[in-house]
């Protein structure tokens, strides 16, 4: 499966006094990736959720190597290391137009029901399981 990296360009309200890209945004940038990636994948974030799975996040990391600025565009690829029918964990590269590495991040999530409780999806919803599966075997890249 070859799917594209999320791509968009800064927004001004996600800069700071210093006129760079509020470090707090990364993290949303992260979360927008997940889900135009799983949308790409064919397992939309909202298909998942009528399904009354959900996927918290559990916990996120970032690394921060070069600013972005306003109007800047971006690309994040992102790929998922670990997968268990019960958690997994999402890699992402963060690059600018000129192919430079402004930023890396993880994040790990478990799969509960509406109730937060956990589930082990493979059992309860095994076409969710299958999705993460091929999803897993996949990645996009920044070229």
């Amino acid at each position: 499966m070859d799917i594209q990296p999320f791509s968009r360009k800064v927004f001004y309200y996600e800069t700071d006094r210093m006129g760079i890209v509020h470090h707090s945004n990364y993290i949303r940038w992260m979360e927008e990736t997940r889900i135009y990636w799983l949308e790409q994948a064919g397992m939309p974030f909202d298909v998942i959720e009528s399904k009354g799975v959900m996927m918290p996040v559990l916990s996120t990391s970032f690394e921060y190597k070069l600013p972005f600025t306003f109007n800047d565009r971006f690309f994040i690829a992102c790929e998922i290391p670990e997968f268990h029918g019960s958690r997994f964990s999402v890699n992402y590269v963060v690059k600018g137009e000129d192919g430079l590495i402004h930023g890396t991040g993880t994040s790990s999530h478990c799969f509960t029901d509406k109730s937060m409780r956990p589930i082990r999806v493979k059992k309860s919803h095994p076409e969710i399981y299958d999705a993460f599966v091929t999803i897993s075997n996949s990645s996009s890249e920044v070229k």
